[in-house]
């Protein structure tokens, strides 16, 4: 069958646990009634559909091509961006000051997912142009939000981050591009950037680039980081001194361009700080953390596009004789297991990531708690999601046996495409290090224990009170722990975090009044058989680090 957007399963999570109607009760989001948010989740549905999933294959296929700086999508890739502006999905929780529509951030969870899952190498170029608009909004002068805001809102103009060099991946405070000031207020900016998606392409006219630089006599580390905007095309319709230098070969997202971007080889590409000298990092976070939680999406979309097909091929396949002569794969009690897997691991991603949003829209209502419970969820929302992409696409391969590992399925597409995921946006590696490291500690320590207190008085599997129990005690070892302890603990612990949470989400729809048996069965699988794989996580989460260095790294080699 082709593929179709889970539109149900949406408004279930937006009704039951984002509470999308407590959010339309209030002023700010009072459009968000349940007329439009129906039309949008069927609109954007079919949106993605008709324009992003053609154009799934030949992005992987044909990719991005440079030629003399300049990078040609596919064919076809040009119109359907076209549409996306002219239809207005740009725009869709973008302020009205700007020309947005300023609807719940949760309600476009429910696009970006469905980008995510017909065409991720392509739903890349408007993701970052979200975070660039609320970037903007916090911190730009209000000369920069007239001039760019409402074209970066409406999707005319998109948006990058340019944060990574050769020698400064993960370690932003290691960045040596350079600003020099100009007499006329700007900024020239001099260096290079690698690993920019969408840095150079045909979709558009023009490019906002957001680059980190330092300024002259700025300190050392992150303290000395500023953030500036900078063009493609200037005012007077001259190209700005920046230029794509060569497109990276990648193992998936074939169809977004992961440029090589060259500021200042003509004297210094033209650029106007955003917020304050040296206060670049608190800027492009606003950025990052928006960035994050819709990377998050992308595991949720890509997993939702590997069950399908799974599911599709193994009623299909017949193979066996469990339900009689030539059975369907999908009798076979190992297949069942894995397709069982994949739903309910996709439904409580999907929950989680959307949740998160939720939280943040709360916060603006003005729920100083759910603002603070969106930044401990964010960093579970972001690696937790993407994990569970990667392993939703590989239980796909599995399923389709031999035809999942060649081509012509297009199964493999799901997993070369699902494992950047976990490394951009701050690897899954630096969000458990978030979580431990400061969020279990924010607001003195009640974000994360309320969080919890929600869950236990919610909760109605007793697996789920264990499993809180758990959680809070291996909290409590880590809150006391050795700094390097502490980090050696993180991964395991963000992801019996994310379990717990992703378990209890999905037992709240379950338990609902109109709960279908496929929302009921799934919770019923995750509880009884992934979460008792979380209980197994706290002894790895205290092992501590000693293990970690008992011999030399180069031992390990």
């Amino acid at each position: 069958m082709p593929f179709s957007i889970p539109v149900a399963d949406q408004a279930r999570v937006l009704r039951d646990i984002v509470d999308l109607p407590k959010l339309a009760a209030h002023e700010r989001f009072a459009h968000a009634d349940a007329e439009t948010v129906e039309a949008v989740l069927e609109g954007a549905a079919q949106f993605a559909v008709g324009e992003f999933l053609p154009l799934h294959e030949k992005g992987d296929h044909v990719g991005a091509q440079l030629k003399d700086g300049v990078v040609t999508m596919p064919e076809g890739f040009k119109a359907a961006y076209r549409e996306f502006v002219e239809g207005g999905w740009m725009t869709l929780s973008a302020p009205e000051e700007w020309g947005g529509q300023a609807m719940p951030l949760s309600l476009s969870a429910a696009l970006m997912e469905n980008l995510n899952s017909t065409n991720i190498g392509f739903a890349l170029c408007p993701m970052l142009s979200l975070g660039a608009i609320e970037a903007l909004e916090v911190y730009g002068s209000d000369e920069l939000k007239q001039k760019y805001l409402e074209k970066i809102v409406s999707g005319e103009w998109p948006a990058t981050m340019n944060l990574t060099e050769p020698q400064a991946g993960s370690d932003v405070g290691a960045l040596t591009t350079k600003a020099e000031p100009n007499e006329d207020g700007s900024w020239s900016i001099k260096g290079q950037k690698i690993y920019i998606t969408y840095g150079e392409h045909d979709l558009a006219e023009n490019i906002i680039h957001l680059v980190l630089a330092r300024t002259p006599g700025a300190p050392a580390g992150t303290r000395g980081i500023s953030l500036f905007l900078v063009p493609k095309m200037l005012d007077d319709g001259t190209r700005n001194d920046v230029v794509c230098t060569k497109l990276e070969e990648k193992l998936g997202i074939h169809a977004s361009p992961t440029c090589v971007m060259q500021y200042g080889d003509e004297g210094g590409a033209k650029g106007w700080m955003i917020g304050p000298e040296n206060g670049g990092m608190r800027a492009m976070f606003v950025m990052m953390n928006n960035a994050r939680i819709n990377v998050g999406l992308q595991g949720v979309g890509i997993a939702e596009a590997a069950t399908q097909k799974a599911v599709d091929y193994a009623l299909e396949r017949k193979q066996g004789a469990r339900a009689g002569a030539n059975s369907p794969i999908a009798e076979h009690p190992d297949v069942r297991r894995m397709l069982m897997r994949m739903r309910s691991l996709t439904m409580a991603a999907r929950a989680l990531c959307f949740y998160t949003f939720g939280c943040i829209d709360h916060g603006a209502t003005g729920d100083e708690q759910m603002k603070l419970r969106a930044d401990v969820l964010t960093p579970m929302a972001k690696a937790w999601s993407t994990d569970v992409g990667c392993e939703v696409a590989s239980l796909g391969i599995q399923v389709h046996g031999g035809m999942g590992y060649v081509e012509e399925t297009g199964a493999a597409q799901y997993l070369r495409d699902a494992r950047i995921a976990p490394i951009y946006e701050g690897t899954n590696g630096i969000q458990a290090a978030d979580l431990v490291g400061r969020k279990l500690g924010l607001d003195g320590g009640l974000a994360f224990d309320g969080l919890i207190a929600t869950i236990r008085a919610e909760a109605v599997d007793e697996r789920l009170q264990a499993l809180a129990d758990a959680v809070e005690q291996t909290a409590a070892m880590l809150r006391a722990a050795e700094p390097d302890n502490a980090m050696a603990g993180s991964y395991p612990f963000l992801t019996m975090c994310s379990v717990l949470v992703g378990g209890w989400l999905l037992e709240k729809m379950a338990e609902h009044v109109d709960a279908d048996a496929r929302t009921k069965a799934a919770s019923a699988f995750f509880n009884a058989t992934i979460v008792p794989e979380a209980f197994g996580l706290g002894a790895s989460a205290g092992a501590g680090a000693e293990l970690l260095y008992s011999v030399d790294a180069e031992a390990l080699g």
